[in-house]
């Protein structure tokens, strides 16, 4: 079970997105209003509060949504969820469809850095069923044998 601790949505590609306190989210497409959204496997992307917090860290100076992340979330390692996973947040269904992502032209994190989070810890999703999420709301991995909520 996780905690989501922020929300963060772009109307252009390329950008950091900004945090926000709720998001529709649109099955077969993604976050309403955000500029990754669309009929593709990448809707929404996540990433852990934890890879974020151990970046810090590692020195890294980054607020939410500099990684281009939709959804950052306490409590789950997406990173380790192998695709096809659901997961689960009130009526939002997302599925796992990607980990990580190759960066073709490296970020201002990574210029900074060194390194980047995105394509190693990194995880989209693309919508099975939507609804609307808040900062706040639990979220669950759902086991894939049974459909339902994996053992804590």
């Amino acid at each position: 079970m996780g905690k989501i601790i922020a929300i963060c949505t772009s109307q252009k590609k390329g950008t950091a997105k900004k945090a926000v306190d709720q998001a529709n989210i649109i099955e077969n497409h993604g976050i309403e209003g955000d500029a990754h959204a669309g009929n593709w496997l990448r809707q929404v992307s996540l990433l852990s509060w934890q890879a974020i917090e151990a970046f810090k860290a590692r020195g890294a100076l980054v607020a939410n949504g500099c990684f281009g992340e939709n959804l950052i979330v306490d409590g789950i390692d997406f990173a380790a969820l192998p695709v096809g996973t659901r997961i689960a947040c009130d009526d939002v269904l997302l599925e796992v469809t990607q980990i990580g992502k190759e960066c073709h032209s490296h970020c201002q994190i990574f210029h900074t850095m060194g390194e980047c989070i995105m394509p190693t810890q990194g995880v989209f999703a693309k919508v099975l069923h939507g609804g609307v999420v808040r900062t706040g709301d639990m979220m669950e991995v759902l086991d894939p044998s049974a459909g339902e909520a994996a053992p804590a």
